[in-house]
C-alpha cells in the first residue's frame, strides 16, 4: 500500500519561500505521475502543478506559474514543490497526490485522477 508523507508547510510573510516535501513509501516503480493541489477554507480542491516521475514533465497552473516548480530527486525519492514570492492568497492545505494510471497531460489537473493521496499540510501566508 503506498503512502505519501509530505513536510514543509509553515508560516511566511507575503514575498517569502518555503519548500514542501512528498515521499512515496512502498510501490515507486513504473510510469505514474505526482501532483500538487491546494484547498483554502471554503473553496474547493485546486490544482498547483504536477510532474511526471520518469520524464520529469511538469504543468502548472496559472496562478502559480513563475513562482512555484515542481521537481523531484530519484535518489531521495522526493518530489518537491519551490514556492517563492508568495501571496496571501496562496494560504491553503497542500496535498501531494500520485496517479497511477495517467492518462493524457489533460487530465493532470484533475484531482479525481489520482489514487493515493498525502494527509496535507499547511501553510499560511502574512500580509
Amino acid at each position: 500500500q503506498v503512502q505519501l508523507v509530505e513536510s514543509g508547510g509553515g508560516l511566511v510573510q507575503a514575498g517569502g519561500s518555503l519548500r514542501l516535501s512528498c515521499v512515496p513509501s512502498g510501490r515507486t516503480v513504473g510510469r505514474y505521475v505526482m501532483g500538487w493541489f491546494r484547498q483554502a477554507p471554503g473553496k474547493e480542491r485546486e490544482f498547483v502543478g504536477a510532474i511526471t516521475w520518469a520524464g520529469g514533465i511538469t504543468d502548472y497552473a496559472d496562478s502559480v506559474k513563475g513562482r512555484f516548480t515542481i521537481s523531484r530527486d530519484n535518489a531521495k525519492n522526493t518530489v518537491y514543490l519551490q514556492m517563492n514570492n508568495l501571496k496571501p492568497e496562496d494560504t491553503a492545505v497542500y496535498f501531494c497526490a500520485a496517479d497511477f494510471n495517467p492518462g493524457i497531460a489533460a487530465l493532470r489537473a484533475r484531482w479525481s485522477e489520482y489514487d493515493v493521496w498525502g494527509q496535507g499540510t499547511q501553510v499560511t501566508v502574512s500580509s
